[in-house]
């Protein structure tokens, strides 16, 4: 088991967001890449993935799965080979030591033009994406067909709030965004992991991925107002119910589905934690739906209840 919380996420994440990618990528495409690019040493990560790609042979059958492993650790290939070596022959692997600007050259080498393409770039630093190099990086995770970027960006300093500017830059060009601050136990530094996407599944699944891996770590996440809040199965309602409320209030009457997108791409929780907020406001008579009964279903209209305040507070 990884002994630093951070890996130990990185690994559940990508082995998640992996799983559900890997379903919808199959179906537009017989071939597929998958990137995992490192600033520094992988940790366990790496091996992590290639495990669960191990129990995905059935699901390559005919068709082709390519994973790029680039990090800056020259026992890379040795370190890999085994768990390599174990995999269909659909799958090919490719580790690489070196830098993460060799991405572009590697991806051309791996085939991984026009096709669907997961890259997972983590950096300890958050300073990667910088300058002409990281333009270069970005450019290569974005040119599959479609891309989805996964990022893991850190600081390096303990306390206070992330200052990833350039990583919410680069995940911003998708049309779809979600991110989610961890704020470890101790001195240890925050991370962002955020996710660019054009699948709302695969938004859904990086926030599942990401409240299960760090919950098991340890770890909590800093909210929308700045307070850290535990990584809970099930956390307390009243928060998210009060932005939804708000939602409400500046904008009218919106369907379940555009509050479940407001919360995954607006907020860190995750798309049932939407679902179970507006069941609290319902109970509560805060806000009302049309129709009046049947199924939470997406096309259902919520509307602020008549003659309510509006007045708010977060606990």
């Amino acid at each position: 088991m990884p002994t630093d919380p951070i890996d130990a996420v990185l690994g559940g994440l990508l082995v998640h967001q992996f799983d559900t990618w890997l379903t919808g990528a199959l179906r537009r495409s017989r071939r597929v890449t998958l990137a995992l690019v490192y600033a520094g040493p992988p940790g366990d990560s790496a091996a992590t993935v290639l495990r669960a790609v191990a129990t995905a042979a059935d699901r390559v059958r005919g068709q082709r799965l390519t994973v790029v492993v680039l990090a800056e650790d020259p026992g890379l290939p040795a370190r890999l080979a085994p768990l390599a070596a174990g995999l269909p022959a659909e799958v090919t692997v490719h580790p690489v030591p070196g830098a993460p600007d060799r991405l572009p050259v590697v991806l051309k080498a791996a085939g991984a033009a026009g096709a669907p393409l997961l890259t997972a770039l983590s950096d300890p630093t958050g300073e990667t994406l910088d300058g002409p190099a990281g333009r270069g990086l970005l450019a290569a995770a974005t040119s599959g067909r479609p891309a989805d970027l996964l990022l893991a960006s850190g600081t390096g300093r303990a306390g206070g709030a992330v200052e990833a500017g350039t990583a919410r830059a680069a995940v911003s060009r998708f049309p779809l965004v979600a991110e989610v601050e961890t704020v470890p136990v101790g001195d240890a530094p925050p991370w962002l992991f955020a996710l660019g996407t054009n699948s709302d599944r695969n938004l859904e699944a990086f926030k599942d991925g990401i409240w299960r891996a760090g919950a098991a770590a340890g770890l909590r996440h800093r909210d929308v107002d700045g307070t850290p809040r535990d990584l809970d199965a099930e956390p307390d309602p009243s928060a998210l119910s009060d932005l939804l409320r708000a939602e409400l209030d500046r904008c009218g009457p919106r369907t379940v589905t555009e509050l479940r997108r407001h919360v995954l791409t607006g907020t860190p929780y995750r798309a049932v934690d939407a679902l179970r907020a507006l069941t609290a406001l319902l109970d509560a008579g805060t806000v009302t739906r049309s129709p009046a009964d049947g199924r939470l279903a997406g096309d259902v209209i919520v509307h602020p209840a008549p003659g309510d305040t509006g007045v708010h507070s977060r606990r």
